[in-house]
């Protein structure tokens, strides 16, 4: 059996995962760390991980990094959250492929907070192992609303929710 998905703690100090040079890569740290294992499941006929698992990886990523940084759990409309967040937009970078058995490390940082919505961006690198060497796989950004489903509409994203962002992150995010 496949070992479950792990978020990291928060590191102390913002870093990033050490692979060779890609010119492609995202440049900067990053605040959060959530590893994902290709499971067998996860690849096509190709052998390699399919490319809608990545928006999967990424999902996974994205609401570990809410959890830690805001300290408020995901809200899921059907537990009866009355407001979360919803998915407005994403964009995937495909570098390298994935394949069963290696291990991924999604890292997660806020970009920009606006009224109701804000930004992440995400690098997926693989660690070295026996089917391959350490590299960058993707880039991924996306775009995040806070949603009041009672109302059906976006929601201003409260002060003190962009202050623990902020505090996450270690700088503003909010001009």
């Amino acid at each position: 059996m496949d070992p479950e998905p792990a978020a990291a703690a928060p590191t102390e100090h913002h870093a990033r995962i050490d692979v060779p040079h890609d010119p492609r890569d995202l440049p900067g740290t990053f605040a959060h760390r959530f590893v994902v294992y290709v499971r067998f499941g996860d690849t096509d006929a190709m052998g390699h991980a399919n490319n809608s698992r990545f928006l999967t990886y990424v999902e996974s990523a994205r609401i570990a990094y809410w959890e830690a940084a805001t300290g408020e759990p995901f809200g899921l409309a059907t537990h009866g959250a009355e407001e979360s967040l919803i998915l407005a937009e994403a964009r995937l970078s495909f570098r390298s492929p994935a394949v069963f058995g290696e291990v991924l490390t999604v890292e997660t940082r806020a970009g920009r907070v606006g009224r109701t919505s804000f930004s992440l961006q995400h690098r997926i690198t693989a660690s070295a192992s026996n089917r391959a060497p350490a590299r960058l796989v993707a880039t991924a950004d996306d775009v995040l609303v806070r949603y009041d489903y009672v109302n059906g509409r976006p929601q201003a994203i409260p002060d003190d929710v962009v202050a623990r962002l902020e505090a996450y992150e270690g700088r503003r995010l909010r001009s």
